[in-house]
């Protein structure tokens, strides 16, 4: 176990105090409103103190976890060892013809809505996703039929160095829901789209219909994790569920969604143990009645309680 003493001394050299909080409380800051208590949550304002952090994570030898805002993670009840960066102070978005350059911690939301201002078009699919910019490129976020692949140029990262680096779309290896920013150990600081003149009213029409679909079809009067299960081939996630008559089931404060059963809400101040093991109950489930195997698209990070 590292001295945390120290660990704060040497992080007071590298970033403002007041910017550094010690045992914070994740759920306050997520999406889906569940996860413990990060030993360090560090929210830097500058490019050069994510740098600054990742080196020292390497030099005293503490682990550091980056987090958005968490629509598609579980952290678990225990919270998150070592350092938490959250980049919650880079929301800039700017555009220069037909690209759009964002900063991770922008809402993509806000992005694909820039986009319609500025009258390109790409980034519609975009318009409900409830992630940040770093988020999308983390996971190849995408719906009804686009994805983040087809419209991202480039992007700037802190590699696992700390060196600040510029990454093609290709080098991401961007596939289904996947990306290698992990396995590289990459932090996304911003990324650059390239889009296509069109229409404003061709455009909003798109975002409009999209956001209905969205509204008539999720649950969206509740804190979740998005879309808990990858769809396996030749099926729907959400079907198989519905056909298991998971829906409504609960654990704790955890339910599977009676408006779409693709979906676990937190109805009633879930923790992540009850979310987890509703997954694990919805996975045995439907393993049991169609003899298919349910993958996770949601991450699951963190420590159980003690």
């Amino acid at each position: 176990m590292y001295n945390k003493e120290k660990v704060f001394e040497e992080l007071t050299k590298v970033m403002h105090s007041d910017n550094i909080k010690r045992d914070e409380l994740l759920r306050d800051h997520l999406y889906t409103k569940l996860g413990g208590r990060a030993d360090f949550f560090l929210t830097p304002t500058t490019y050069e103190e994510v740098q600054n952090i990742v080196k020292l994570s390497n030099k005293v030898d503490v682990p550091f976890t980056l987090l958005g805002n968490g629509s598609n993670l579980i952290v678990k009840d225990g919270g998150i060892r070592g350092i938490v960066l959250h980049l919650k102070n880079f929301k800039d978005i700017k555009t220069t013809d037909q690209l759009i350059v964002a900063q991770s911690g922008a809402a993509i939301i806000d992005v694909s809505r820039r986009a319609l201002a500025e009258q390109l078009s790409g980034l519609e699919f975009a318009c409900g996703i409830p992630g940040t910019v770093g988020g999308a490129l983390f996971m190849n976020a995408g719906a009804y039929g686009g994805e983040i692949k087809d419209v991202l140029d480039y992007c700037h990262v802190v590699d696992r160095d700390g060196n600040l680096v510029k990454r093609t779309a290709a080098e991401l290896e961007l596939d289904y829901r996947h990306s290698n920013i992990s396995e590289k150990g990459d932090i996304v600081l911003e990324a650059t789209f390239s889009l296509q003149p069109a229409v404003y009213e061709d455009i909003k029409a798109i975002m409009d219909d999209l956001t209905d679909k969205r509204e008539s079809k999720q649950p969206l009067e509740y804190p979740s994790c998005g879309s808990v299960f990858k769809r396996p081939p030749g099926y729907f996630a959400g079907k198989l569920i519905q056909d298991s008559e998971l829906q409504g089931t609960n654990f704790g404060g955890a339910e599977v969604s009676t408006k779409h059963a693709g979906f676990i809400v937190n109805k009633d101040n879930a923790t992540a143990t009850d979310y987890i093991s509703l997954i694990e109950h919805v996975q045995k489930t439907v393993k049991e009645k169609f003899d298919v195997e349910l993958e996770r698209e949601v991450r699951i990070i963190g420590e159980d309680l003690d």
